[in-house]
């Protein structure tokens, strides 16, 4: 969960800056790229932790 809440502060810092600063759009690029990653790596921890699970 660290791991998540680090790329999910660093792709929105990035985002923020790419946008800011006039000519970096490649920073801002990388931040939606990094945002999209995180959001794949939760669901697929959320995904893999639920069907390991025993039913109740």
């Amino acid at each position: 969960m660290v791991l998540f809440l680090t790329l999910l502060i660093a792709g929105i810092a990035l985002v923020a800056i790419g946008v800011a600063v006039d000519g970096t759009l490649y920073l801002a690029s990388a931040g939606v790229l990094l945002l999209i990653a995180d959001l794949l790596c939760l669901a697929a921890r959320s995904i893999w932790r639920s069907t390991r699970r025993p039913a109740r």
